[in-house]
């Protein structure tokens, strides 16, 4: 990456050519040397960010792209329990239309008292800069202040390029962070009925208000083969099956976003290799059932046009362990069950 810096060259070379002092013109070189020195190590310091923020949006192509998203009804805002299949909490939910309560406007006067505050605060660090740049003037002479004020203009340049890229860089890698409730198990981890999924070894068991019953856990492993497989081959329709209207809108915009760039995702070879029950409820007429599940899969990103592969291996699948929720009207048969929410264990 080329940085063009004409203006603070200009202002170096005039300051060069007066003539000044022997130690002058050493405290310039000086200068100089160090500028070029923090222009190198700034540059490619916005090189590597570059570099991550390709990486991270390549990672996790799969379906949800490794975010957590989607709606689990009252329970949307807080951690499902933890389970042998994810002994951890998992993460919050970054997207979804059931939305934590706004900011009270106690909370927003603070802000913008914080803000107002922090005005005062600014003028004073450019009256001391000022004050500071006044006084190197009237110790290192003319030819060193005006390395100084190159030197700083450049940085501020350099500065202001970085925050745009980590900016750019933010909104490309990340979401809205909704708060996230304290988790609690609530009165459904009280019960005391127990349910096992699949015959798979340290297989988790659950205590959940709505009986989940072994054809419930065939759909859930169905679902997760068709949903990653539909998402491969950008099938909307085959997604609209298996999935509630919000996680279809979510899937559409990743599939037409891959579309832009000239890339799609090959999902292939899913197969389920650990799971277990966190929380089933029932919320007015809907079922909720949040299952943790360890599996694998063949995840590759390659080029439209050329089929290169751009991110993962054609036979090497990976382990990925989530926690789906799904939902179905209540007294539901185990056909009814769709993908609701998507999150990432912790």
């Amino acid at each position: 990456m080329h940085w063009n810096f004409a203006v603070t060259d200009t202002i170096l070379t005039a300051a060069a050519h007066r003539t000044a002092p022997p130690e002058e013109e050493a405290t310039m070189q000086k200068m100089q040397s160090r500028m070029a020195t923090v222009s190198k190590f700034i540059c490619g310091a916005v090189a590597a960010l570059a570099v991550s923020a390709l990486v991270i949006t390549e990672v996790d192509a799969r379906a949800g792209r490794g975010g957590s998203s989607g709606s689990r009804g009252s329970n949307t805002q807080s951690a499902p329990p933890t389970t042998n299949t994810a002994p951890k909490s998992a993460e919050p939910i970054q997207k979804s239309i059931t939305q934590p309560g706004k900011a009270s406007p106690t909370a927003a006067g603070a802000t913008a008292g914080a803000a107002t505050a922090a005005k005062p605060s600014m003028m004073r660090n450019l009256l001391l800069g000022g004050l500071m740049g006044a006084a190197l003037g009237s110790i290192f002479g003319f030819g060193a202040m005006a390395s100084i004020m190159g030197f700083i203009l450049q940085s501020l340049l350099i500065g202001g390029v970085l925050f745009l890229a980590y900016m750019l860089i933010r909104r490309l890698i990340s979401g809205p962070q909704p708060a996230m409730a304290t988790a609690s198990p609530g009165p459904q981890a009280n019960a005391q009925q127990q349910n096992s999924y699949r015959a798979a070894p340290g297989m988790g068991t659950s205590q959940p208000a709505l009986n989940v019953a072994p054809a419930d856990f065939d759909s859930f492993e169905r679902l997760l083969g068709e949903v990653q497989t539909a998402y491969g081959r950008g099938d909307i329709k085959a997604l609209e099956t298996s999935t509630t209207p919000e996680m279809l809108s979510y899937f559409a915009q990743e599939l037409d976003q891959n579309a832009k760039q000239g890339v799609r995702n090959e999902l292939s070879g899913v197969k389920l290799l650990q799971g277990d029950l966190a929380e089933s409820w029932r919320e007015a007429n809907v079922e909720y059932a949040t299952v943790a599940m360890r599996y694998s899969i063949l995840d590759v990103t390659v080029e439209t046009a050329s089929t290169r592969v751009v991110a993962g291996n054609r036979t090497r699948p990976e382990e990925v362990t989530e926690i789906w929720t799904f939902m179905r009207p209540v007294n539901g048969n185990p056909s009814q069950w769709e993908l609701s929410a998507i999150q990432q264990a912790a």
